[in-house]
């Protein structure tokens, strides 16, 4: 267990991408202690890490009505109207936010393996990354990321460090909801059921600003 203390917070209110990201960013900005969010979409969303090309996000979508959101973290481009999407915010401070990427990464892709494993899902945590040319999250197993018995990704995530200290956003498939607190236990010590109320200024003022303007997400 990386953590003394998880916060679980279950959030229920389906949010559009731009609110989902700064959801994810005033978390990283105000909070205290670590929190893991599972959270829903409102409406078909498609992800894009923050170094991904829009015009390939679009390309691999052209025949689908989906909207597109880029994250200010890293990793590939995310359908997120088949997984379950996650973020854990681990403050500065911390000794899983001082970790170097890879450190990081695995620790928590391992405490998922694990609970996944608890749930009888195979999860088996790569060691290199494929050999595979996509910008797909879930076509291009990269090291630390999780696969099933076949070699198909069931994982993938990416990771931004600020000041205030690491934000790392997840995807998995194929999971229900049994392996979310189990998930947060392998992580923590202790695990507290949170039901957290955003600040919804700050929220609409990062959408406004960041997330939802054409600025950010045509930047690549």
């Amino acid at each position: 267990m990386e953590l003394g203390r998880v916060d679980l917070w279950r959030d229920e209110v389906p949010r559009t991408g731009p609110e989902n990201m700064a959801v994810d960013e005033w978390l990283l900005a105000t909070v205290t202690t670590p929190v893991l969010r599972f959270y829903r979409w409102k409406g078909a969303w498609v992800s894009l890490g923050y170094f991904d090309p829009l015009a390939a996000a679009r390309g691999m979508f052209a025949a689908e009505e989906v909207s597109f959101v880029r994250r200010a973290t890293g990793g590939g481009i995310v359908d997120h109207r088949v997984d379950q999407t996650y973020t854990l915010v681990v403050p500065k401070g911390e000794r899983l936010a001082g970790l170097r990427g890879a450190g990081s990464y695995g620790v928590i892709h391992a405490a998922l393996a694990a609970a996944l494993g608890a749930a009888g899902i195979e999860a088996v945590l790569t060691r290199e990354d494929a050999a595979v040319d996509s910008a797909a999250c879930f076509e291009k197993p990269v090291a630390w990321d999780l696969t099933d018995g076949r070699g198909r990704k069931i994982a993938g995530a990416g990771q931004r460090r600020t000041k205030h200290g690491l934000l790392h956003q997840g995807s998995v498939q194929g999971a229900g909801e049994g392996v979310i607190h189990p998930f947060a236990g392998r992580l923590a010590g202790e695990v507290v059921e949170a039901r957290i109320e955003p600040d919804e200024a700050a929220i609409a003022g990062l959408v406004s600003r960041k997330f939802g303007a054409h600025g950010w997400l045509e930047r690549r």
